[in-house]
């Protein structure tokens, strides 16, 4: 607890930050907004509660994958953080003031740990607080069915926060990390064009796919599959035009693992380069 007490201090003393925290879960609330959103032009009435993304089920796959599309604001955080604890000196002063290297970086592991089961946490309030309100299935056997879609979310944020935690520490300027993190994810999907070109001349039983399961944002992003084509009225215009979908919406469990590995390495490459440093 004391040195998440540190680094909390850290974070609520510092303005942009103390900011950016409080955008991010003015954000997550805001979805509340959108089941007041309605629309009337003439014979057209639109009313977005009504199209039943406030369903249960549902509800827990939509609203955990569209609130983890606000993950870089507490990205932006994260690497801002370390930034400032290289250009102020405070890193140096706190090794100075008896912290440990080992110290340090677990007070920045439990501070995203905080945030995320905080992140978590208001997903769930929110969503049962809007399914509540608007969903048309009430019974406790389907409120809480896809419950893994919480678990799927934390996860997914844990493990970009320790990767963006490991740029930070890596880079040390926060305006290169985070332009790092852009070029990551154009790498990734460069490369999977390139296997998809030729991997399997390369190696037959080997598709692309297989490979690029693996990639650390790619993991990420296979967690939490988009909600939007399981939708009844989507899936009733893809029947129409003959494009049936025929798709698996479940929480990848082996997507999970391969993140959960990915944040280790992570943390750990993280604590090597501040062993190795002279700071």
């Amino acid at each position: 607890m004391r040195l998440l007490r540190i680094e909390l201090y850290k974070l609520w003393h510092h303005r942009i930050s103390k900011i950016l925290i409080f955008g991010y879960f003015i954000l997550i609330f805001s979805i509340a907004i959108l089941s007041t959103l309605k629309v009337e032009w003439g014979p057209i009435k639109f009313h977005l509660a009504d199209q039943g993304i406030f369903n249960f089920p549902y509800i827990w796959h939509f609203n955990t994958f569209m609130i983890a599309l606000l993950k870089i604001f507490f990205a932006i955080i994260i690497v801002a953080m370390i930034g400032n604890e290289y250009s102020y000196k405070t890193l140096k002063q706190n090794l100075i003031d008896g912290l440990s290297k080992a110290e340090f970086l677990r007070s920045k592991v439990y501070a995203i740990l905080a945030f995320v089961l905080l992140s978590t946490f208001l997903v769930f309030a929110i969503s049962l607080l809007l399914g509540g309100l608007y969903s048309d299935y009430t019974e406790l056997s389907i409120v809480f069915s896809d419950l893994e879609y919480l678990l799927a979310y934390a996860v997914k944020l844990f493990g970009f926060f320790t990767f963006c935690l490991f740029l930070s520490l890596l880079i040390k300027r926060s305006a290169f990390a985070l332009g790092f993190l852009v070029l990551w994810q154009v790498f990734e999907g460069i490369v999977f064009g390139l296997m998809k070109w030729k991997l399997s001349d390369w190696i037959p039983a080997l598709s692309a796919e297989q490979v690029f399961q693996f990639f650390p944002l790619n993991a990420m992003g296979n967690i939490i599959k988009e909600p939007f084509s399981r939708l009844s009225a989507i899936k009733n215009i893809a029947d129409q035009i003959g494009e049936g979908l025929d798709k698996d919406y479940s929480v990848s469990f082996f997507s999970l693992i391969i993140v959960l590995l990915w944040s280790v390495l992570f943390i750990a490459a993280s604590y090597r380069l501040l062993k190795q440093r002279d700071l």
